[in-house]
């Protein structure tokens, strides 16, 4: 029975983390235009993380690729993202209507 309590308050916790990740990366790029590996370095968010809620917030409509250039992080080619619907490309702003 004990097993059964501690499992769903482990549960509970993971749930409450991905949350707390995600209103964090949101709230990032509604200020910011930033790479994943940027966002890891200014949030402290594991960069697996970042992968997965990048996912989920394109698969909602609610984070843009912005454009295709070398990270000020990494050095390598990567897309710089944004959650602010101002900043997103014309033509995915299109799609919104």
């Amino acid at each position: 029975m004990n097993n059964q309590a501690n499992n769903h308050k482990n549960v509970d916790v993971k749930d409450s983390n991905y949350k707390n990740q995600l209103k964090i990366i949101f709230r990032y790029l509604q200020d910011n235009i930033a790479t994943a590996s940027m966002i890891a370095d200014a949030t402290g968010i594991p960069h697996k993380n970042i992968c997965r809620y990048k996912r989920d917030l394109e698969k909602a409509g609610r984070l843009w690729e912005m454009v295709e250039k070398q990270c000020k992080i990494t050095g390598f080619l990567a897309w710089y993202l944004t959650t602010n619907p101002n900043n997103a490309p014309l033509n995915n702003q299109l799609e919104l209507f």
